[in-house]
């Protein structure tokens, strides 16, 4: 069994990314989140720990976003080689005093990315996503979203772009006009999964968001969840890496060993048949 994760490439881009990535909202954020339980923001000490420990497990992804408090600038200070990582970024949510606002006009993207560069203190985003409000189709088509982070792409700002969706349309939509698509997908929400089809048939990323319910593990089946999300993931054809927010090493480390465990399944099941 190999014991480090390997890559593997996001659709056609040039990028390869970790079957599993480092969500890093709990890196600067712990109000108005979904998790079951209130966490502490960990010390700069804490996540210089945690993200050695991401590396050595072979995770090279890490997601990031204006909305998560000041996890991007915590990242520009801790981050030690910039090209070790592929740092995947978001734009159109931000988060200030206990509320999300939205704005998807190409001037305020623009501006976005640009104060994002300066927090993370870096010259380029691996992959931007749009951190959608729901509406999806609408952002597409009124806003214009992809035709501002085409431009972006052009200037070489950003390497490949997408959106963080919520509805099955705009996956869709997604998947047929941009690089990657972020979708939720899991054992009890499975109806994204025509969004992954899509793109594994047109060769085009797939991130998976909240692998485990939002931290809601009770809800998932089996006398392991965590095994019982990984295995129903990975055995999907399509998926690129799994984005998931912890800041305990602990829970990393038995998280990627999971990982390791369903990416073997498939890959016997599939030498084996």
């Amino acid at each position: 069994m190999r014991s480090q994760l390997q890559l593997k490439p996001l659709g056609q881009t040039s990028i390869n990314v970790s079957p599993i990535g480092l969500g890093t909202v709990k890196f600067g954020r712990n109000q108005g989140v979904k998790y079951p339980e209130h966490f502490d923001l960990p010390s700069d000490n804490a996540l210089v720990n945690l993200l050695d420990l991401a590396k050595k497990l072979g995770i090279n992804t890490l997601d990031t976003a204006p909305a998560y408090g000041n996890s991007e600038q915590r990242l520009g200070q801790l981050l030690s080689v910039r090209k070790d990582w592929v740092i995947i970024g978001k734009a159109g949510e931000t988060f200030n005093n206990g509320i999300s606002s939205y704005d998807f006009s190409a001037d305020f993207i623009k501006r976005s990315v640009d104060q994002s560069l300066k927090n993370l203190n870096t010259d380029y985003v691996d992959v931007l996503l749009i951190h959608s409000n729901g509406d999806d189709v609408n952002i597409i088509e009124h806003d214009k979203v992809f035709a501002t982070l085409q431009q972006l792409k052009s200037q070489k700002i950003i390497h490949a772009f997408g959106m963080s969706t919520k509805t099955i349309e705009g996956g869709l939509r997604t998947i047929e006009e941009a690089d990657v698509a972020m979708v939720t997908y899991n054992p009890i929400e499975t109806s994204e999964k025509t969004v992954i089809d899509a793109a594994c048939k047109n060769n085009k990323g797939i991130l998976i968001k909240k692998a485990f319910a939002s931290g809601h593990l009770n809800k998932i089946p089996g006398d392991n969840p965590v095994q019982t999300a990984m295995d129903f993931i990975f055995k999907t054809p399509g998926v690129s890496s799994i984005i998931l927010s912890t800041i305990n090493p602990e829970h990393l480390q038995h998280n990627v060993e999971a990982a390791l465990r369903a990416i073997n399944k498939g890959a016997t099941h599939a030498t084996h048949p």
